[in-house]
């Protein structure tokens, strides 16, 4: 490849930002700039090497052989950068920019949500975008810069990190536990209305537990929020599966079954090997990875 006067290596910044996104929208968004600038310093990229990196289409960007080629040749560039610039900054390199985290709703509200001020005291200049809507954000289509997981892909290019188990229990309110028949086993529970996932929205085979519990329970008031069965729950509607970590801040809520009933599920961190390399993405996953470490006895109970 030849370059012409007009290239600069901080064009590099935008080319690795399309091609890690696919979308001239998100890559702005990552760059604090705007869809106009991204898309023409592409442009001028591609004139300056006098290739063709990427094929445009109504989703997105997608590289072309030579823009792959070519991605490995800037990731080298933008890894000895860092290595620069941690040594220039005593191996405190300042990150910017944008990374949007998808988890469930869970894990997002009750474990993430009151921790984002830790991190950002730690990466002031990153900003988090957390979406906990209920489905699976696409990392394929770069939706999401990295995900947390009940259920891991079973294919395809990515790295997936196993962070924790974590511990579910039946749960009831101390009033209604007080004013309803005693629960001594299995059978017993169904006499009793159950709060729970509504079926044919159950975006991930993890939440799916009550056929764990008892085969025959059939919830009475089913939502798709576990922040909606949870406040069910604590007005004394019935009972429901609930993690651990969320019903261990509730002291009106007590467990039913404990020794029989104890059922386990996963948190997987799930990245598009195009990101592994990404400092702003390497940051999050490291924070989560850490919090929950630090955090364990939340998870397991």
């Amino acid at each position: 490849m030849q370059c012409s006067p007009n290239f600069t290596w901080d064009d590099l910044l935008y080319f690795l930002a399309v091609a890690r996104t696919g979308q001239l929208s998100t890559a702005a968004r990552q760059l604090r700039t705007s869809h106009a600038t991204v898309s023409r310093r592409i442009d001028r990229l591609e004139l300056s090497l006098q290739v063709k990196l990427f094929e445009r289409n109504p989703r997105g960007y997608v590289l072309t052989a030579m823009g792959q080629r070519f991605v490995e040749t800037a990731e080298r560039i933008e890894a000895e950068a860092d290595r620069l610039q941690a040594d220039i900054t005593s191996g405190n390199p300042a990150q910017r920019g944008v990374v949007r985290l998808s988890a469930p709703e869970g894990f997002a509200n009750f474990f993430l949500a009151p921790r984002i001020g830790e991190f950002s005291d730690q990466h002031p200049n990153l900003s988090l975008e957390l979406v906990t809507i209920q489905q699976i954000m696409s990392l394929s289509r770069k939706e999401a810069d990295i995900a947390v997981s009940l259920d891991p892909p079973k294919g395809g290019p990515y790295e997936i990190e196993k962070i924790t188990d974590y511990r579910l229990s039946i749960y009831g309110s101390k009033e209604y536990l007080k004013s309803k028949p005693k629960i001594n086993c299995r059978d017993d529970l169904l006499t009793h209305p159950f709060i729970g996932y509504i079926e044919d929205m159950i975006f991930a085979p993890g939440l799916d537990y009550l056929g764990d519990v008892h085969p025959g329970i059939k919830p009475r008031f089913q939502s798709s929020s576990i922040f909606a069965q949870l406040t069910a729950t604590l007005r004394h509607q019935g009972l429901c599966v609930l993690p651990h970590f969320i019903a261990r801040d509730e002291p009106e809520l007590q467990i039913v079954l404990a020794k029989e009933i104890k059922l386990i599920r996963h948190y997987y961190l799930v990245r598009h090997r195009d990101m592994i390399r990404n400092r702003r993405v390497r940051a999050v996953a490291d924070y989560i990875v850490a919090s929950v470490e630090a955090n364990r006895d939340a998870f397991l109970g």
